[in-house]
């Protein structure tokens, strides 16, 4: 892979963070037992399945274009708030790409773009026990990444680590968002399933360029 990210990886980091999510969805479904109705591995089972189809259709031929056909198709999973949070980032993400490849510093600003919808589409802030906690850091780290000049590959597991530190820093929190939210303290301790999502979706998109860092 070079140093700007065309569609094809764009395509191949959504299969690797679909597969991680594959492999981690039972997991996902206990965390979300916790403090909600436990469905949110199969909800990120079913998202996978069409970020897998996003990214095996040749017509997406563009980043914009691939990005926001998977955040479509995202949104079209019924799942709830976590298909409709995901698929809003992804859908912001496609808004910022357009059809240009993508180098570290575009990169961090659709990631931003990405956050910055599902900003609109919820007040959740980290501190707040939701997919924020994972997301704001992952795409934090990816724009200091760009600012320091560092490679792609740097940038995004850099990403894949904030939004694991994020995700295990939500056992320390009270839920403020959702069904959560009315078990109060008694989430503590648990970490959030939204934000565990994240952290698998982030560090799937890592998982293409790490034989390119290791080089």
């Amino acid at each position: 892979m070079s140093e700007r990210i065309t569609a094809s990886d764009l395509a191949r980091m959504l299969v690797a963070a679909a597969q991680c999510l594959r492999e981690r969805h039972e997991y996902l479904s206990q965390l979300d037992s916790v403090a909600g109705d436990g469905d949110h591995g199969t909800t990120m089972l079913r998202s996978a399945e069409q970020m897998d189809a996003a990214a095996q259709d040749a017509s997406l031929e563009t980043p914009g274009a691939l990005l926001k056909d998977t955040g479509w198709r995202v949104l079209s999973v019924d799942g709830g708030a976590s298909s409709a949070l995901l698929g809003t980032f992804l859908t912001g993400m496609g808004e910022a790409a357009g059809e240009d490849d993508l180098d570290c510093a575009a990169l961090a600003a659709v990631f931003e773009s990405g956050l910055n919808a599902l900003f609109k589409q919820t007040k959740a802030r980290p501190g707040d026990k939701t997919v924020v906690d994972a997301l704001a850091p992952a795409v934090a780290a990816i724009r200091s990444a760009a600012q320091a000049g560092n490679s792609i590959a740097a940038a995004l597991q850099d990403a894949a680590t904030a939004a694991e530190t994020g995700a295990e820093s939500t056992k320390a929190l009270v839920a403020r968002y959702g069904r959560a939210r009315l078990l109060g303290e008694k989430t503590l301790t648990h970490a959030d399933a939204g934000a565990a999502s994240i952290a698998l979706i982030f560090h799937g998109f890592s998982q293409p360029f790490l034989a390119q860092r290791e080089n």
